[in-house]
């Protein structure tokens, strides 16, 4: 059964019982989620929203988002997720790419980044957001908006908030291979990288982590993500969304966060079962910490965007296997081969249709180096690239290196990571050869917002390897010892 059909099934079961609860404890039941996701699907649809139509979609978290989300789906629209808090040119070229043909945002996005007076307030704090009345110049772009009109919304955007009337019709379904959501997972203005998740590649992740994650009426599951919400959704339980800090204040049963936000937490409650750790290496001290929790299971998760999930292990196996990162075995139906340098190579039912503008994927490469064990079970030897990991968003330093280099009085720039031994998380640290110091306004027109160094180093030149090859390793120590 495709994705929105299973939802609006385990809504259907329980629908007085909650769903969702927001950062701010705001509530929404299953019957609830279920109906506005329909209206909105059917004002959509109203408007001329048509199957295959992108969505640029610029709705904060919460439960109103997953219904927008849903709607949006139902309605046979592709979610763009091309993130506007990046630098103005990158999601321009984001958009080039993908091509949308609508724009779903918040009300007071609208009005932020349209009206001149609230805009340089944003500015003065740093963030530069593109105007979403007009963020792909030249292609006349239709609106919808969520929440109560304000200034800045375009004349003619199609309202989503307050819907009401007879009830709406039942939902139709959809072909497994359409189209659900565009994700941007790096790229700069010449070279944006998207992955195209289909009906088929998210209900089949959906249901490898339901299998290995069960969970029901009377659980709680605390997660920033879909691919663990929805599941939690789907079995019943209650989704629980905002900062994990939140979770000591809910009845949580199930907590899922990336490994440095977990070791930030001194708080937890007393009906926590299960801690899931992702998007980024555990180290040991964050799965000792998780070990000493009076819990029943703590699981590390392997996984990548084009392939959610690849792998799970439990922390206290990963701690006493000495030789390498034990990931664990692959999860029934994913698909793994390596290369000849030994890098892993993934295929599997949950894998995404293709990237954007490309041809249908088979397989996908990670990046990463590993082996198998005697058990079947999968061992992290290395980064194949320079890649860097911070709160859980993948960095990789030679899409925004030539950039930097480019600007005024920069002779030479290289991204460092320079890795935290508690959390695991990594410090990015941009190194210059430079006769000027580079502000931070310059760096947030080339670099993704998630990508922005912690420090700048200026050096008065970089180790380069016999081969004129920067040697990365030897830059990383001479920053160490500064």
């Amino acid at each position: 059964m495709e994705l929105v059909a299973q939802v609006f099934q385990a809504c259907e079961r329980t629908p007085e019982a909650t769903a969702i609860v927001g950062s701010r404890g705001e509530r929404m039941t299953f019957g609830a989620l279920r109906d506005r996701a329909l209206r909105i699907r059917d004002r959509l649809s109203a408007a001329g929203l048509a199957r295959g139509d992108g969505v640029l979609y610029a709705v904060e978290p919460s439960p109103e988002a997953i219904a927008v989300a849903l709607g949006v789906v139902a309605a046979g629209g592709v979610l763009v997720l091309a993130d506007p808090g990046v630098p103005p040119a990158i999601l321009e070229a984001r958009l080039r790419l993908a091509e949308p043909r609508w724009v779903v945002a918040e009300s007071r996005l609208y009005a932020i980044t349209s009206l001149a007076p609230l805009r340089a307030l944003v500015r003065r704090r740093g963030v530069l957001l593109p105007s979403l009345r007009d963020p792909l110049p030249g292609h006349g772009l239709c609106h919808a908006y969520t929440g109560r009109w304000l200034p800045g919304v375009p004349r003619h955007a199609v309202r989503l908030w307050g819907l009401e009337g007879p009830a709406p019709r039942e939902y139709g379904g959809a072909e497994a291979d359409s189209p659900v959501a565009v994700i941007f997972t790096s790229g700069t203005t010449a070279n944006p990288r998207a992955v195209v998740h289909t009906q088929r590649s998210l209900a089949a992740g959906l249901e490898i982590f339901r299998d290995h994650f069960p969970v029901g009426p009377g659980d709680m599951v605390h997660a920033d993500g879909l691919m663990i919400g929805l599941p939690a959704l789907i079995g019943g339980a209650v989704w629980s969304m905002g900062p994990a800090r939140v979770v000591a204040r809910r009845p949580v049963t199930h907590l899922y966060c990336v490994p440095v936000e977990f070791a930030g937490l001194d708080a937890f409650p007393a009906t926590l079962r299960t801690v899931m750790l992702g998007s980024a290496p555990a180290p040991p001290a964050v799965l000792r910490k998780a070990l000493e929790l009076p819990v029943e299971e703590v699981l590390s998760i392997y996984a990548m965007t084009e392939a959610l999930p690849i792998a799970l292990t439990g922390a206290r196996d990963k701690l006493e296997h000495a030789d390498g990162d034990l990931l664990g075995a692959p999860l029934p139906g994913v698909g793994v081969r390596f290369t000849e340098d030994q890098e892993l190579v993934v295929s599997g039912p949950h894998l995404a249709g293709r990237y954007l503008g490309g041809p249908p994927l088979t397989e996908v490469a990670t990046g990463d180096l590993v082996r198998m064990d005697d058990q079947g079970r999968l061992v992290l030897l290395g980064r194949k690239k320079d890649m860097i990991l911070r709160d859980g968003f993948n960095i990789y330093p030679s899409l925004y290196e030539p950039a930097i280099a480019a600007l005024p009085g920069v002779a030479d720039a290289a991204l460092i990571g320079i890795a935290d031994e508690t959390t695991g998380d990594e410090e990015v640290v941009l190194a210059l050869v430079a006769d000027r110091a580079v502000d931070a306004r310059e760096l947030r027109e080339v670099v993704d917002s998630g990508a922005l160094p912690d420090r700048v180093e200026l050096l008065p030149e970089f180790p380069y390897s016999s081969r004129r090859k920067l040697d990365r390793a030897a830059l990383r120590e001479l920053i160490r010892r500064r």
